[in-house]
């Protein structure tokens, strides 16, 4: 399914509760408590996409598990921090595995030295992003 389908909001509050097996009460509960947040028509009825049935999905595996809706909350923030996490991760391998790929194709220094690398330093403070991971 393409990313486009999973984030089109088509379902009507009945059928995405069916379809994620809880009561549309339920829906609504999550929906105030800010769990959720379905599509809105013009004429304000509530519409689920495929993205929200999955998400209505994990909070009922959550609550099966004995958590309560705040826990729920931070957990999926959670996850959320480490998907996005993750996905820096990702670009930064890639990053150095195209520098490292660059490096290779140059030729080797004839003055029997190794290549110079610039060094950028900086006073890192706890909890704050170094500058150094700042692109110039």
């Amino acid at each position: 399914m393409s990313e486009r389908t999973r984030n089109r909001a088509v379902y009507v509050i009945s059928v995405a509760a069916e379809l994620a097996g809880m009561h549309p009460q339920t829906l609504r509960i999550y929906e105030r408590r800010g769990l959720v947040s379905p599509a809105r028509t013009e004429g304000g009825n509530r519409r689920y996409s495929d993205d929200d049935i999955e998400l209505l999905r994990r909070i009922a595996e959550l609550t099966n598990e004995g958590m309560n809706l705040e826990g729920i909350r931070r957990v999926m923030r959670l996850e959320d921090e480490n998907a996005r996490l993750r996905a820096e991760l990702e670009q930064a391998r890639e990053i150095a595995l195209h520098a490292i790929r660059e490096a290779e194709k140059r030729p080797a220094p004839t003055s029997g030295g190794a290549d110079l690398v610039p060094l950028k330093q900086a006073v890192a403070v706890f909890g704050q992003r170094p500058s150094i991971f700042d692109r110039d």
